[in-house]
């Protein structure tokens, strides 16, 4: 049984009932003893002093019986719902899946490498790090919200396919929405909307830089927007770069083009927000996003099992109500 709205909670409530019906029969059966022992001294004519005839419980007999109810309480698997404070943060890996990352200037081509490095990242993170995974070509798609479970972001990174042209706008827009789970965009006007502060948050963006308009034109300064949104928000930007200055020829609609690696452009993006450009070939650098996640103390509710602590204070119980039966009368029970 768990009950979120209450304290206490019983793992197993049917082991709790049948203990205790058994502690209250041992109590009726225990009354019933007393009250035939004292009987039987009465008919016999022996006065115990400063004993009375009718069936009062010895405190020996109290303790032994709250030992056998909170055996009862124990076999129940008894659980308090505590707050517990927790390290948590949040990181979005942005995936580049545009069709220049099929290049194969890196192999076996930019996209695979990508995913590579991006496993790799994930298998690194602490498991208080909820990691979700944004796929973008010209516009972005969250394909896993941010989680912890490892597997299910990693059968996300790798179910990535090649599909459109590069809107770096677009993904780091759509890693905020990730982060914050609702909608993120910029007004017509260029206004920047308040998100809030997210300062537990990071996002990694895999790519080659490549962005559709080409360096300079409209794709810049909506990318420049949207990072700085990210900055105003507090959440830091990690670019790590895919590819090679050399580029390589992609065939798109049948046609052949040239791309090449734009690390200027990633770095400044990552620059913006406080974060830094990360080449994928040094991925081991990437260690360093890992320490520099800004993690945050959460307060969740976590059931905490109590059996042992029960079942300790039962058996105290129990020795001390056994001693000091015996200590009365010479005898256990």
């Amino acid at each position: 049984m768990n009950d979120d709205g209450g304290a206490l909670s019983v793992a197993h409530p049917v082991l709790l009932v049948v203990g205790l019906l058994v502690a209250a029969a041992l109590v009726a059966l225990a009354v019933r003893l007393t009250r035939s022992r004292g009987a039987a001294l009465a008919a016999a004519g022996v006065s115990v002093p400063g004993r009375r005839t009718r069936a009062v419980l010895p405190l020996g007999r109290w303790l032994s019986l709250g030992g056998v109810l909170l055996l009862a309480l124990a076999w129940a698997g008894p659980a308090a719902a505590l707050p517990v404070g927790r390290s948590a943060g949040t990181v979005v890996l942005a995936m580049d899946v545009s069709n220049s990352m099929g290049a194969t200037d890196v192999a076996p081509n930019r996209l695979a490498a990508a995913q590579q490095v991006a496993d790799a990242f994930v298998d690194a993170q602490p498991g208080t790090v909820d990691i979700g995974v944004v796929g973008f070509d010209q516009g972005a798609l969250t394909t896993s919200p941010p989680t912890a479970d490892r597997a299910v972001t990693k059968a996300a990174v790798q179910n990535l396919r090649l599909s459109g042209g590069t809107s770096l706008a677009a993904a780091i827009l759509g890693s905020l929405s990730a982060i914050t789970g609702r909608a993120v965009t910029v007004g017509e006007d260029g206004s920047l909307p308040d998100i809030g502060q997210w300062g537990s948050a990071t996002i990694v963006l895999l790519s080659d830089g490549g962005a559709a308009g080409g360096a300079g034109g409209t794709a810049d300064a909506a990318a420049e927007q949207a990072a700085t949104l990210a900055q105003n928000a507090g959440v830091h930007l990690e670019t790590v770069g895919v590819g090679t200055a050399a580029g390589a020829d992609v065939q798109v609609d049948g046609y052949s083009i040239r791309t090449a690696l734009d690390a200027d452009r990633l770095t400044a993006l990552a620059e913006t927000t406080g974060g830094a450009y990360h080449p994928a070939s040094d991925a081991a650098e990437l260690d360093d996003v890992a320490s520099g996640i800004d993690l945050r103390l959460t307060v969740a509710r976590q059931d905490v099992p109590l059996a042992g602590g029960v079942a300790a204070v039962a058996l105290a119980l129990l020795v001390a109500g056994a001693a000091l039966t015996v200590l009365r009368t010479g005898r256990l029970v």
